[in-house]
């Protein structure tokens, strides 16, 4: 079989083609290594100077301030997430089975769905690593700063009362909120207010530490990130086999 020129040129095209997704991928991983560091650096902050003082504060005026009234409200945004997340994931799968056309926007919905479910578990799973109590004793006597001076990460010991880093709340808004900040990226303004009116009735209800938030906003990031990645190369690689 002879060569010619062009099949010459196609080849050295499909290889640069792939050198360049190649890069693509180490510069995301890149970028991903760098947001870790500063995400790290940020709560390592926190935690020496920020979040206690924070917290103190908060517990001293939040009555002069009617904090809880004001701010609560704002921590319940991801509260309906994981459920719709669900629902919606279901219902378009009975759509697919009965052989109903996909869209853009349907496909978001789905990677949104899969996103936040993924984000709930891992984000427990960090939570029994880190095992770090809560600014304050909200039910059953749980340990806290506020009342029990407790302070400290718990390795390995989390859950329950020991639950408070990273913050869940965050972890679903931002796993959510990154899938959108991808797909519709027209509306990244919003997104950002989102996010920090969850953060702000977290921090100011004193539900969670400043740095809880921060490592939540980040996880859920993450995961965000990765299943969109995951999803948008289905179509170049199919399960399904094709015949």
């Amino acid at each position: 079989m002879i060569l010619t020129a062009g099949d010459a040129k196609k080849g050295m095209g499909i290889a640069s083609l792939g050198k360049l997704r190649t890069r693509a991928r180490m510069n995301r991983l890149k970028q991903w290594l760098i947001a870790l560091a500063i995400v790290s650096v940020a709560v390592a902050i926190c935690y020496v100077w920020l979040d206690g003082p924070i917290a103190l504060w908060v517990h001293g005026n939040r009555i002069g301030y009617h904090s809880r009234e004001l701010l609560e409200p704002l921590t319940h945004i991801p509260d309906p997430l994981i459920p719709i997340g669900a629902a919606l994931f279901f219902a378009l799968g009975l759509r697919a089975l009965a052989g109903g056309p996909l869209r853009k926007s349907y496909d978001a919905i789905v990677v949104c769905g899969l996103s936040v479910v993924m984000g709930e578990q891992v984000k427990d799973d960090f939570k029994w690593l880190f095992g770090r109590p809560w600014p304050e004793t909200w039910r059953n006597d749980n340990s806290s700063f506020i009342k029990h001076q407790d302070y400290a990460f718990h390795w390995f010991h989390g859950g329950g009362q020991f639950a408070s880093f990273p913050s869940g709340h965050m972890t679903a808004t931002t796993a959510v909120l990154s899938v959108l900040w991808i797909c519709y990226p027209r509306f990244r303004p919003l997104y950002l207010l989102i996010a920090l009116a969850v953060a702000i009735g977290l921090v100011g209800s004193n539900f969670h530490f400043l740095g809880d938030c921060i490592a939540g906003a980040f996880l859920g990031s993450t995961v965000g990130w990765m299943t969109v990645l995951l999803f948008d190369r289905a179509p170049s690689s199919p399960i399904i086999p094709r015949n």
